[in-house]
């Protein structure tokens, strides 16, 4: 198996005492609440008011900041404790925050996976056993009736939108201007399918890059909507196009044009999708290529992460998808995607990594 050094050195041989290991086990078990205590710290302001104090608080003084009760503070405070997001001066009884509460606190990363996995995932990770034996995504079931979560997210909650978004867009946002050079700086580029367009953030980034690319985002129909409505008078919206698709129709087609388009864009699209699906998508996109044309998926494979810690998010994350997305996708190893890639009749040209939060392009042409 493949994996970047970090990786390697965490994931191949032991790294804790049997005393730590066994913390760690009971740390799992514990998981829920510890979740739960730590965003609760977040959302009282406690964290902020410990980062602030130059000789930390007791816990007097953190009662009289917030209005929570004696009782309230003193359990959010011990538990904190055990945690490990805040430290105290045992001779004075002063609380202040540790290296973790920093981090939980100032990292942007993390509040974005905090607000993710409360407002989006969950209640729903009640059910991932099920959601593992059926192939489906049962925890969706909270939110409404639909096959996945794709069809729904219009629907849902403002506060579980907003969360969805902020988790979607942050991964993503942080790549596209290295994606940017890669994709319309090294090549002529001036027709482009945004497979999976979302909200249309990517192709308004491509039309104010540059002034002759036309762009066509492909989604299902209701996400076409929200794209209009998102990019509707913005600077480079008239070279925007949508083109309403459910790609999980396999009779369906992707829209074909002379020569195909310059380039087909796919970011953090496929990881939607089973690795059959996949195949099944990739195939149809290399039926509207032409010889010129070029295909960019942009996802975060876990193995190719500089850090451990993304790598662990990403593996987490495939979960969601499990549960609550879909059912049956999930964050790739690159050697599996490599192998869907050669099963749909394309080739890889090149792979860029170290984009953004850890992004990898590969870049593909017909076979």
């Amino acid at each position: 198996m493949n994996l970047f050094p970090d990786l390697k050195r965490r994931y191949t041989s032991e790294q804790l005492t049997a005393r730590e290991a066994q913390r760690q086990a009971e740390f799992i078990a514990w998981g829920p609440i510890v979740f739960q205590v730590s965003r609760l710290m977040l959302k009282f302001g406690i964290l902020d008011m410990l980062r602030d104090s130059d000789k930390g608080l007791t816990e007097v003084e953190v009662v009289e900041k917030t209005g929570l009760s004696t009782y309230a503070v003193k359990c959010l405070l011990e538990a904190s404790l055990s945690i490990g997001i805040v430290l105290i001066d045992a001779e004075k009884d002063r609380y202040s925050i540790s290296k973790t509460g920093w981090f939980l606190l100032n990292d942007l990363a993390t509040k974005v996976n905090i607000d993710f996995n409360h407002d989006v995932n969950y209640l729903g990770w009640f059910h991932l056993e099920e959601a593992l034996k059926e192939g489906r995504p049962v925890g969706l079931k909270h939110f409404g009736d639909w096959p996945t979560l794709y069809e729904g997210l219009s629907s849902f909650p403002k506060q579980v939108q907003d969360s969805w978004f902020a988790f979607d867009h942050f991964y993503s946002d942080s790549s596209f201007s290295e994606a940017l050079r890669i994709v319309l700086g090294g090549h002529n580029v001036r027709s482009l399918y945004d497979v999976g367009g979302n909200t249309g953030r990517w192709a308004l980034q491509c039309v104010a890059y540059d002034a002759d690319v036309e762009v066509t985002v492909l989604d299902l129909p209701q996400q076409i909507r929200m794209m209009q409505e998102n990019i509707a008078g913005k600077p480079g919206a008239d070279r925007i196009k949508g083109f309403g698709i459910n790609l999980l129709d396999k009779a369906v087609r992707f829209p074909l044009c002379d020569g195909g388009p310059d380039a087909i864009w796919m970011s953090q699209f496929l990881d939607c999708f089973s690795e059959q699906e996949i195949v099944s998508i990739l195939t149809r996109a290399r039926n509207a290529m032409g010889s010129g044309t070029r295909l960019f998926i942009m996802e975060t494979f876990w193995d190719r992460q500089r850090f451990e810690p993304a790598a662990f998010c990403l593996t987490m994350t495939s979960l969601y998808f499990t549960t609550i997305a879909n059912g049956n996708s999930k964050m790739y190893h690159s050697d599996d995607m490599k192998r869907l890639v050669c099963e749909a009749g394309l080739e890889i040209e090149a792979v860029h990594d170290g984009l953004g939060q850890g992004h990898s392009i590969m870049v593909c042409k017909k076979g």
